[in-house]
């Protein structure tokens, strides 16, 4: 159990100043810090914050004076986790399409049409309510920073009340009316870009920072893909993009051309994909969830990693291809299964989704960053590999405040 002293309750209010001590190691992703590596862990650590930001990390022998004290018990604390990948706003449930892939059928993007269905009859509360309840899920299991998107309405109505839902819950949110050709529109899917650049744009870019398409067979191709993220571009939301997820395509390098915080997937890469995301801004996203959940080929986190290209790992969590809110689920899967050491997992889930989001003050622990602070049960943060499926988080501070506590 974490426990805190007499002197306060572990942190939150005001600009009050409290110190996690006893930690048997602290992943501050600071190569300047600790052993230098790339986590940049100190061993003996503690960390003190004050109102919402880190104001010092170090060894436990040297902590300032502080209004509050938290002992850790000696156990490991890393950054609060950064799922820069999510649809968390939808109605509806797949479990049959689920079951049936699971029996041999293979994924295809068409499914999300059923998804499309349920959340234009759903109200705008029952909307809020399930993205809440999957965001504190998600809390529960560290994450502090979270992206999500609309797509599930696909008119100008439902995809800007679902991008206004979304921003109720966090600042990160993403107009992906490029989900797949609605419906309405099958027999003239240019129409529908039309719409997606024009009067749906018009009405969703006040709500939304960053802009998506899915760029695949069955959705959109490369021209489709590209007037709709200059389209939002010019209206001043940043493009990110689905690209590479079903086969090769063209959305890894009209990603990279186009500057994209991220493109997302990346599991079927030429070498000139991986060289071009090497090259250049651009953040691989990978989405182990998607591939564990449709027994896809898994994406080749190390063939990107030796290449020098920026991973980052995320949920894709989503009612048709991966319902799962757990990053340590995917941190897991991701060293099992697509050649990452727990090192570059622990990294890519936090600072790697940082990086994919363009944000600085988070995915990290060090003095200037939000104070978002996960106590893992465990020593080190290679017990969230080494023991998966197990409920490892113990306690979880996000902005300076304690949201979720050890029972």
């Amino acid at each position: 159990m974490v426990q805190s002293s007499a002197y306060g309750n572990g942190g939150g209010g005001g600009n009050a100043s409290t110190a996690v001590v006893g930690i048997a190691s602290l992943v501050t992703n600071d190569p300047a810090r600790g052993d230098g590596s790339p986590l940049g862990v100190i061993r003996d650590a503690a960390v003190v914050m004050e109102g919402d930001r880190i104001v010092w990390t170090g060894e436990g022998t040297g902590v300032p004076a502080t209004d509050h004290i938290v002992d850790a018990g000696g156990r490991a604390a890393i950054p609060g986790f950064v799922d820069s990948h999510s649809h968390l706003v939808f109605a509806g449930d797949r479990t049959e399409e689920f079951a049936a892939r699971m029996s041999g059928r293979p994924y295809s993007a068409g499914g999300i049409r059923t998804t499309v269905a349920a959340t234009r009859a759903a109200g705008d509360e029952t909307l809020s309510a399930n993205v809440a309840r999957y965001l504190a899920e998600a809390l529960r299991q560290g994450t502090t920073t979270f992206e999500t998107k609309s797509g599930y309405g696909l008119t100008v109505e439902d995809e800007a009340r679902s991008l206004r839902v979304a921003a109720a819950h966090t600042d990160e949110v993403t107009y992906l009316g490029a989900h797949i050709v609605a419906p309405e529109y099958a027999d003239d899917p240019a129409a529908y870009v039309d719409l997606v650049t024009g009067p749906m744009l018009d009405a969703c870019a006040p709500y939304a920072r960053w802009v998506d398409v899915f760029c695949e067979r069955g959705a959109f191709d490369g021209d489709a893909a590209r007037a709709i993220l200059t389209a939002g571009r010019d209206r001043g939301l940043v493009p990110r993009i689905h690209a590479n997820q079903l086969g090769h395509g063209p959305g890894v390098q009209l990603a990279v051309e186009l500057d994209a915080a991220s493109a997302d997937h990346c599991t079927h890469l030429t070498d000139a994909d991986v060289d071009a995301l090497a090259s250049g801004r651009t953040v691989a996203t990978l989405l182990p969830g998607a591939e564990f959940s449709t027994r896809a080929p898994w994406s080749d986190a190390r063939r990107l990693l030796d290449a020098g290209a920026t991973v980052a790992l995320s949920t894709d969590c989503n009612p048709g291809s991966s319902f799962t809110s757990s990053v340590p689920f995917c941190v897991a899967l991701a060293v099992r299964d697509m050649g990452m050491t727990p090192d570059e997992a622990l990294w890519a889930a936090t600072a790697g989704g940082a990086a994919a989001l363009r944000r600085e003050d988070v995915g990290r622990l060090a003095p200037g960053a939000r104070a978002d602070l996960v106590l893992l049960d465990a020593p080190s943060h290679v017990h969230l590999a080494y023991r998966p499926g197990v409920p490892l988080v113990a306690a979880v501070w996000r902005a300076g405040e304690q949201v979720v506590r050890a029972a």
